[in-house]
């Protein structure tokens, strides 16, 4: 068994370290905060014995836990991001421990009347009487994916503490800059020498995942011409009122507060306008490669349709793959996700096998060369000041790991 105080400590020292990428920085990292947290880790996977321990310019961090059989295992790998999502500040984080969490109401924040309630986050249900680590309602958690890397160093110190469990090389893997898009652009595969790996960077307890959305990012610019609205008549153009004719043009049903399980959306995530400029700034997702296709078409159309309308160049669209579903590459290898499913069940953990609405750094590596499923790291609520993670749900997912290379060694 874990120490449940050993992780929640470890957990907690990496959360309150500010790690937030940064979308507007051309760098890898795309922030120097990042760092601190590296170089920590860094620190820590040799301290506990682990062997071949580096990181490189960008701090892509790799390590290795040697074979302790004779006989030919497979190596496998294990790999969590170390930076937080720049939609919520990460800053200053100041996590509240629960104990025997009572089912009701949490107050993460009375001054600002913040409440973290079964009422509206009903997976709260599920942790009744255990350890819940929240935030304090003014920052997010870090969760995502502090516990995934707490939950690997904890497996690997645990491995090593425990020579009767039999295992192949192991390797594990921390990145920058997953949440921005970036996590796997300079992961090296060869180097990192897997046959395959999992990211742990699921949330609820028991998930397993390996098929995701085929994602893309567009940016619309509209342009329109400012004059004295005093003399406007016939000739200003207002940018903003195209651009609400682009936005009320799409689906409006198809956005992420109106779809679940493998529906696709278009999801408008900033905008900025004035009457001479507007930029729409959209994420698009579909798990189907041809409804995908279509999605990005129909935006092309659309702008072109505003284009004959308005005039030439009134408005530009510029779409981006970023990545791929990853079951493309992970079904000819079935069996690495058989063994993350017989390592839940032999643990008493019901496998929930299901999409992820989202990408993972699994994703990209699946297509760089190495398949790359993603198991629970036991958080919720990510990316906001109601995420928390149950401390039972990283002790579990810290025993999967162990697991997974105790059935890979013998298999």
């Amino acid at each position: 068994m874990i120490p449940k105080k050993h992780i929640i400590d470890r957990f907690i020292s990496y959360v309150t370290i500010d790690t937030e990428s940064d979308p507007n920085s051309d760098t890898t990292p795309s922030s120097m905060k990042q760092w601190d947290l590296a170089n920590k880790l860094v620190e820590e996977l040799k301290s506990i014995g682990l062997e071949e321990v580096t990181i490189d310019e960008n701090a892509y961090i790799m390590a290795t836990l040697p074979s302790n059989v004779t006989h030919d295992v497979p190596t496998i790998g294990f790999i969590s991001h170390f930076d937080t999502t720049p939609d919520f500040t990460g800053a200053n984080v100041n996590p509240q421990i629960i104990e025997s969490y009572d089912g009701k109401d949490i107050v993460l924040n009375k001054e600002n009347n913040i409440v973290l309630s079964p009422d509206y986050f009903e997976d709260l249900k599920l942790y009744k009487g255990q350890t819940l680590i929240t935030t304090d309602g003014t920052t997010l958690l870090g969760a995502d994916d502090k516990a995934g890397i707490a939950e690997i160093i904890s497996a690997m110190e645990y491995l090593i503490q425990h020579p009767e469990i039999k295992h192949g090389k192991i390797r594990i893997g921390f990145t920058p800059d997953e949440e921005i898009g970036r996590g796997a652009h300079k992961f090296n595969v060869k180097k990192f020498g897997a046959e395959w790996a999992y990211t742990m960077d699921g949330s609820q307890i028991g998930e397993l995942e390996y098929e995701n959305f085929n994602a893309a990012g567009a940016v619309v610019t509209v342009k329109g011409k400012i004059v004295h609205p005093g003399y406007a008549k016939g000739k200003m153009i207002n940018s903003m009122y195209i651009a609400q004719d682009f936005i009320n043009s799409l689906p409006r049903l198809e956005t992420p507060e109106h779809t679940s399980d493998r529906e696709g959306f278009f999801h408008l995530h900033n905008m900025t306008g004035e009457v001479e400029e507007t930029k729409l700034e959209y994420i698009i997702r579909d798990h189907d490669k041809k409804h995908f296709e279509a999605r990005k078409e129909m935006m092309i159309k659309l702008t072109s349709e505003l284009n004959k309308q308005y005039g030439k160049d009134t408005v530009t669209t510029v779409i981006n793959d970023q990545y791929y579903n990853m079951r493309e590459k992970v079904e000819p290898v079935m069996h690495i996700v058989d063994i993350a499913e017989e390592a839940m069940k032999a643990l008493g953990i019901t496998p929930l096998i299901k999409p992820i609405r989202g990408g993972t750094d699994g994703s990209q590596l699946s297509y760089m060369g190495l398949p790359c499923p993603n198991i629970f790291a036991g958080g919720h609520n990510f990316h906001g000041r109601y995420e928390y993670v149950p401390v039972e749900s990283m002790i579990k997912a810290t025993e999967v790991i162990v697991k997974i290379a105790e059935l890979t060694a013998n298999r």
